[in-house]
């Protein structure tokens, strides 16, 4: 199979740095649904809000997420407040320097190595998205 295209949907726990991934053939909004079902069993037990980019999968009406998973849109061209864009900085920096690579699926191996290193020490991702406004959301939504 010749790939042309890769993505990667990532879904993070700013308090405990927790973290999920999956990297996906294309994207629509079928499947897009399965990464909240994805999410969800991984956070078992936990309600999680995603935040969305907007992409057109992203406001499909066809888009399902479990009960326990809340969609929740950014506001447009504000990255900066989408704690998931500091592990795709993280990546470009640290998996992806500057070299070619022969094939989609290098791509897809070396993501996949910097995902798989990023979800073993909580402490990494915990200090790139914990951000002060989401522990001020979290104390006043109880």
């Amino acid at each position: 199979m010749i790939r042309e295209y890769v993505y990667a949907m990532t879904e993070v726990s700013p308090k405990d740095g927790r973290l999920t991934s999956l990297i996906m053939p294309w994207l629509d909004a079928e499947t897009m649904s399965i990464f909240p079902a994805h999410a969800g069993q991984t956070y078992t037990g936990d309600f999680c809000s995603m935040l969305l980019y907007g992409a057109g999968w992203h406001r499909a009406k066809e888009l399902r997420a479990p009960a326990t998973i809340k969609l929740i849109p950014l506001p447009p061209y504000s990255p900066e407040l989408n704690p998931v864009e500091h592990i795709w900085e993280y990546l470009r920096e640290n998996s992806f320097k500057n070299f070619s690579l022969n094939s989609l699926d290098e791509v897809v191996d070396i993501l996949a190595d910097g995902l798989s290193f990023l979800s073993q020490p909580p402490e990494i991702v915990r200090s790139m998205t914990n951000f002060d406004w989401l522990n001020t959301l979290c104390l006043t939504c109880n």
